[in-house]
């Protein structure tokens, strides 16, 4: 686990697919009636400026521009109108993707969870600067292109309802991390779709956070 994450070593980070209206236009498929959860292992995260690497003979490899949510205290069965209180603060997170893996598995965690596949940072953000989280402009560039440009005001499950929704049967404890999904404009929609690869620069930049950048290289 790389020392210089900009928080302490989560105990789990939960995140959440299919959450904008516009991923799921995207994907050609109705928006969920309850938020799709699943996890990344905390041994991908990895740091801003660190880097991305490609394991030999992986070709399919994705960004998903996030906004994550850093947990402040323990939160079991929370209301979702005290769900807020349990935020700590706010940072910027990649969701890394193996697509040849995910399409495979049929499930999404091993092709999320590969060593260094998930970049988290610059900073987190406290909640009080932030205001409200579902107002701020988020964005992918892949070597200074923007691939993703959206809201957080698309997402469907809001942090409030989300907070809400997972501490119901699974505690969550100071420090956990929420990532709540990716906007429309991820490579493996692109036509003809466009991966990362050696030699490329991601940056995810969402407002009030700042720019979460990574060199991607292979192994």
């Amino acid at each position: 686990m790389p020392q210089n994450l900009p928080l302490p070593r989560p105990g789990k980070v939960i995140a959440v697919g299919l959450n904008y209206k516009d991923h799921a236009a995207e994907a050609g498929v109705p928006l969920p009636l309850a938020p799709v959860l699943f996890t990344k292992f905390t041994t991908s995260l990895t740091h801003h400026e660190a880097p991305i690497v490609i394991p030999h003979g992986i070709t399919q490899v994705d960004w998903e521009a996030e906004l994550a949510v850093v947990i402040g205290k323990t939160a079991s069965r929370v209301n979702i109108e005290d769900a807020m209180d349990y935020v700590a603060g706010y940072t910027c997170m990649n969701d890394v993707t193996d697509r040849e893996a995910q399409g495979k598995d049929g499930q999404w965690v091993r092709s999320k969870s590969y060593d260094t596949f998930g970049p988290i940072g610059p900073v987190v953000i406290p909640a009080s600067a932030i205001g409200d989280p579902h107002a701020l402009k988020i964005e992918a560039r892949l070597n200074g292109k923007t691939m993703q440009s959206s809201n957080t005001s698309n997402l469907i499950f809001r942090v409030d309802y989300l907070i809400a929704y997972i501490s119901r049967t699974i505690t969550l404890e100071a420090g956990d991390v929420i990532t709540t999904g990716t906007p429309h404009g991820v490579g493996t929609f692109w036509n003809p779709p466009i991966f990362m690869k050696p030699g490329d620069v991601i940056e995810v930049e969402i407002e009030k956070i700042g720019i979460l950048r990574n060199h991607v290289v292979a192994e």
